[in-house]
């Protein structure tokens, strides 16, 4: 790790909720995935990062697609981690 990078306490949340929410389906919803962030009470970072999905059904790779776009435009990716 680069003696500059930061990595938050939630580092690796968003995967982990990603994994857990994709284990059962194929599709989620954008409010399935804002309220497990909630009720896991998420770093207010990634919950910003997660509501700025656009509403929606999302199949994983394009929400894992969506939220790192959110991260990388924040410049929080190496801080939070990404997802896949």
């Amino acid at each position: 790790m680069d003696q500059f990078e930061f990595r938050a306490e939630g580092f690796g949340e968003l995967q982990s909720l990603v994994d857990a929410l994709y284990a059962t389906r194929e599709v989620v919803d954008r409010l399935d995935l804002v309220m497990q962030a909630e009720v896991l009470d998420f770093d207010p970072d990634l919950l910003e990062i997660v509501n700025l999905l656009p509403p929606g059904r999302y199949e994983r790779q394009r929400l894992c697609d969506q939220l790192n776009s959110a991260l990388a435009a924040h410049g929080w990716g190496g801080t939070y981690g990404t997802v896949e």
